[in-house]
């Protein structure tokens, strides 16, 4: 977005709007009522035409482009769901595929993968959206968005009616969907903790003017100016005023392999390494998923390289998410470790979780006796030859050294 201007009559609601967004970042908008995140983010799809000013998808001007077919590659939720009543949930799900005029077996196969990744059983696929609960139909709400596989997606304060225990959740669920399949999600939002959970950089915006454009961490360690230190608020900055640790900091190096290695190698590198899944990159290092004994085991006759057989879903973090967000959803998924990508996907390591442990322990007891601290030593380095990739696993099994 260049230079982008939006006036109503002699109100101008977005002033001179300049942001650069690489794929795969999670933007948040925030601000107060007025401020104009709104405005700008519906300014992405044409929803709001801009008064002036260019914005670009993938070099194509937004303005050059057909606005229906625009709309379709884009993403959107809003804060009232917007599903339809009289359609049942998987012809809500499949609305953009169907005008996009999939064959039905891609659409069955596709409305299926959406309830799964909502975290829902598969027969409220047959059920009508008045049968759900709110918290449910925000969920649908939201694959309904990454039907279509599309790459950008907009979200415009979709949790706001949402009760604080289903709004944790939903956060959840979009920060892995997100995280999981590398879209570029921009989110409008009032509530600074959500921008500060989800977000990999904030705008924070105050009367169609651009304030501080920032990663959550710097924008709480530096506030830009008294308005965004008010917007965050004295508790925290006054959390904050430690040194903000992030998953890149603490992470350990990941055992991998090619995903054109061939199975044997797989099996080579398992018996060296004494693990029993391996983390699985293409040649330029970016994580694909993972291979495991099992699956090799299973096909070993049958397939020749790894690629053949992995599982292509790999949960992982990014290296700059700051790590009490990531110890958080650790501990709430029960993953030992996770891997750690940079901003392009490229594997960089794992995060154990012997290694947040230390952390909340040294939080929590520093200045303990030399006999704790020792203890604390050890055990952290037991769990750290003893697990390793199986926050990867969907049976989150522990990846231990072989005896």
């Amino acid at each position: 977005m260049s230079h982008v201007r939006k006036v109503y009559g002699d109100k101008v609601a977005v002033n001179d709007f300049n942001l650069d967004v690489e794929k795969g970042e999670f933007i948040c908008f925030i601000g107060t009522s007025g401020s104009g995140k709104t405005t700008t983010m519906r300014m992405i799809n044409r929803m709001n035409v801009p008064s002036s000013g260019e914005i670009k998808i993938n070099g194509m001007d937004v303005m050059k482009m057909d606005p229906v077919k625009l709309r379709r590659q884009i993403g959107y939720v809003i804060q009232n769901i917007g599903l339809l009543p009289h359609m049942t949930i998987k012809d809500n799900i499949l609305l953009v595929p169907k005008m996009l005029k999939w064959d039905q077996k891609k659409m069955d196969d596709r409305a299926v993968e959406m309830i799964k990744m909502a975290e829902l059983p598969e027969e409220f696929l047959d059920r009508y959206p008045s049968e759900l609960s709110g918290g449910q139909q925000q969920r649908i709400g939201v694959v309904r968005a990454l039907a279509a596989d599309q790459e950008l997606i907009l979200m415009d304060e979709p949790f706001g009616a949402l009760d604080p225990i289903t709004r944790d959740s939903l956060q959840d669920l979009v920060k892995d969907l997100q995280q999981r399949l590398g879209k570029t999600f921009i989110f409008v939002t009032h509530d600074m903790d959500e921008a500060l959970k989800l977000s990999t950089r904030i705008v924070v915006m105050s009367h169609g003017d651009q304030v501080q454009v920032d990663t959550p961490e710097n924008i709480l360690r530096h506030p830009a100016n008294k308005f965004v230190a008010d917007l965050i608020g004295e508790e925290r900055l006054i959390q904050a005023r430690p040194t903000i640790t992030t998953v890149g900091q603490i992470s350990k190096k990941a055992i991998s392999i090619q995903n054109n290695a061939n199975l044997r190698e797989a099996l080579s590198l398992m018996h060296q390494m004494r693990v029993d899944t391996l983390l699985v990159t293409d040649s330029k290092g970016i994580l694909r998923g993972y291979v495991d004994l099992e699956m090799i085991n299973d096909q070993y006759n049958k397939k020749e390289r790894v690629e053949d057989v992995m599982n292509k879903q790999a949960f992982f973090v990014r290296k700059d998410s700051v790590i009490s967000d990531t110890v958080d959803r650790i501990l709430k998924r029960g993953y030992r470790n996770v891997p750690v990508v940079d901003t392009n996907g490229v594997l960089t390591g794992i995060v154990t979780r012997a290694s947040l442990v230390d952390m909340v322990y040294d939080a929590l007891w520093s200045g303990g006796d030399n006999e704790e601290s020792s203890d604390k030593e050890v055990s952290s380095d037991v769990g750290e030859t003893s697990a390793h990739h199986d926050a990867a696993h969907p049976k989150n099994r522990e990846v231990t050294q072989n005896e």
